[in-house]
């Protein structure tokens, strides 16, 4: 079973920065599992800049639904970020929020059965605004489930506000 550090806070937070460094800490070669799809050339410049900031001793894997593929006995991997994974699946499921959760929630229980340190990224979509159409209200409980879900299974978890980290757990 995987050892679970689970990282959250709001946009800019410094949820990235914080687990990127904890895996470093933890591993000379950490993998970075990414699971954001390329929609437009602003979030190509993002990813570019997350490429940019870790160093050459970091794999990169990306995957943007099925996690459980990969085999990752025994290392250090950074899932940044789970955002992203459950719009894939949101959009996948023609952003229907019942199959989305029982896909999402089946390939998490799949994917953390192996043994490995994984380093957990999400959004607190929560404590911001409700979003002002059905499908990101939808949205919106997903991510809130799911980061219920991922936490309860964390033996960690980390709130980020203002690049500054309070353990929660």
């Amino acid at each position: 079973m995987a050892h679970i550090t689970y990282i959250t806070g709001g946009a800019r937070s410094g949820k990235s920065r914080k687990a990127q460094a904890l895996a470093e800490l933890l591993s000379p070669s950490p993998i970075y599992l990414a699971t954001a799809h390329v929609w437009d050339t602003d979030f190509a410049q993002r990813i570019q800049r997350h490429k940019n900031d870790r160093g050459p001793q970091w794999q990169t894997i990306e995957e943007e639904i099925e996690l459980s593929k990969h085999h990752f006995l025994h290392q250090t991997v950074l899932l940044d970020c789970v955002t992203l994974w459950l719009t894939n699946i949101f959009h996948k499921n023609n952003y229907e929020l019942s199959p989305s959760l029982e896909q999402a929630k089946n390939e998490w229980q799949k994917f953390i059965q192996q043994d490995f340190t994984l380093i957990v990224v999400s959004n607190e979509l929560g404590m911001g605004l409700h979003a002002d159409s059905e499908a990101g209200r939808r949205f919106t409980d997903l991510q809130g489930w799911m980061n219920q879900t991922i936490a309860a299974d964390a033996q960690s978890a980390i709130l980020m506000i203002s690049g500054i980290a309070l353990k929660l757990k």
